[in-house]
């Protein structure tokens, strides 16, 4: 800013904000915070006034952009005008997702002169290891989460696709729990394995005597997501027949139990999921084009296991948390480390768990080895310097001479060499900062 008193000014209109703001100069540094900041982000012993924002938040010695990140204040800039990602912070409670939102703040000439940044920590997500909720902190995975945010607060219908074992009910809970319809049932309907004819009673309830052992009405899931979310699993099982109703009910917004007269209406927001390749099943009849395009007014892809390969020792580790459950602390050999993150999971995180839960049993010291995962859990091909690299960096002893060779070797860009490595520029960064060779 040009002067104290336009800083004072801003600060005092900040004051006013529950939420955490501080305001920036051209030169990336922290002019000022409100008291949310402080109290969410600041700690004593590590002042930020008038020091770079991205080596208070990130650590860097660098703008984000330059260290494989997006950067909002390149962003806003460009544009004169406000931007938003989704960062890493660091914070006193440890790493965080944090969704920053950046503003210019421009003079009659239309030139920036300083910026507001608002900064809002997500909580249905974790960057360290953690007992319960999604957990990550890779690229693809910030990629997902950075779209949940986004459509979390309207009532846009939204479809989550992705492989098997990708987490989907997860991701479906926390566009629930990041919604105005928290408060609100999270109502789970599994439609795939159902008839026709269980699926309308399931969906829609029934009318007692409607059919053959009705001997009671029953309400059914749609009735039970009254002011919530209703979570429509494995959409693409519906049968043919079912669409066409399901069409009707998200439509109108009304419905009848089976065997009733009564319309009935509903208020739920819709959440779908599926791995199936519902396009391919347009083209060939199996599926309504017409349902498909109320169902997925905002599709999210839920990464494989392998498109996040950096996540795999978080991901461990959160679920041998679990798997203590007050029991006692539960490791993992490096060696066994590199073999997980050296393995494609075609079953994604549903078989790390089932690998992890099996060698469990084997690991009667609470340690567990090479020896004890499946025999069968063989690397993928060419896949084993990556993965060394990576699993020795994370698991505690460090690849150092590795990653100094290929510094020496390699002559591309750092994003070309992150790619040649098999992970993210931002893991890199992080491993050349650690060897100060950034």
């Amino acid at each position: 800013m040009r002067s104290a008193p336009q800083v004072q000014a801003l600060i005092s209109y900040l004051e006013q904000e529950a939420q955490p703001m501080i305001v920036l100069d051209t030169e990336y540094n922290i002019l000022a915070a409100n008291t949310a900041y402080q109290r969410q982000f600041g700690t004593a012993d590590k002042p930020y006034i008038g020091h770079k924002c991205y080596r208070v938040s990130h650590h860097y010695h660098v703008p984000c952009d330059q260290a494989g990140e997006h950067c909002p204040m390149k962003k806003a800039f460009e544009k004169r005008g406000p931007d938003r990602v989704l960062h890493i912070h660091h914070t006193p409670r440890g790493p965080e997702h944090v969704d920053v939102e950046l503003r210019p703040i421009l003079d009659e000439q239309r030139e920036v002169v300083a910026y507001v940044e608002r900064l809002a920590v997500v909580r249905n997500a974790s960057a360290r290891p953690s007992a319960e909720g999604l957990v990550g902190r890779s690229a693809a995975f910030n990629a997902a989460l950075s779209a949940l945010q986004r459509v979390a607060p309207s009532m846009l219908p939204v479809l989550l696709q992705g492989e098997s074992g990708t987490g989907k009910e997860l991701f479906a809970r926390a566009v629930h729990e990041a919604s105005e319809r928290a408060h609100g049932p999270f109502v789970v309907v599994d439609c795939s394995g159902l008839t026709e004819t269980l699926f309308e009673s399931e969906l829609f309830g029934h009318e007692k005597g409607s059919f053959t052992g009705a001997n009671a009405r029953k309400h059914g899931l749609v009735e039970m997501a009254q002011g919530g979310t209703l979570f429509l699993d494995e959409i693409g099982d519906v049968p043919l027949a079912m669409q066409v109703k399901l069409l009707r009910l998200i439509e109108s917004g009304t419905f009848r139990r089976v065997g009733g007269l009564e319309t009935l209406h509903a208020d739920f927001r819709l959440v779908s999921a599926t791995h199936k390749p519902l396009k391919a099943m347009m083209a060939d009849g199996r599926f309504r084009q017409d349902l498909y395009y109320r169902i997925s007014a905002f599709p999210i892809h839920l990464p494989a296991l392998r498109e996040r390969n950096d996540d795999i020792p978080l991901l461990v580790n959160s679920m041998l948390q679990r798997s203590a459950a007050g029991k006692g602390k539960i490791t993992l050999d490096p060696a066994a480390m590199r073999r997980l993150q050296a393995y494609d999971w075609p079953g994604n995180i549903r078989e790390l768990r089932n690998v992890l839960e099996r060698a469990l049993l084997f690991a009667d010291d609470r340690v567990i080895r090479l020896e004890h995962l499946p025999t069968d859990l063989h690397p993928t091909v060419g896949a084993p310097p990556t993965a060394t690299l990576q699993g020795m960096t994370t698991a505690g002893a460090p690849a150092d001479e590795t990653l100094r060779q290929a510094l020496r070797s390699f002559s591309g860009t750092r994003r070309e060499l992150a790619a040649h490595l098999g992970m993210s520029e931002r893991t890199l960064y992080r491993r050349m900062k650690a060897l100060g060779l950034a």
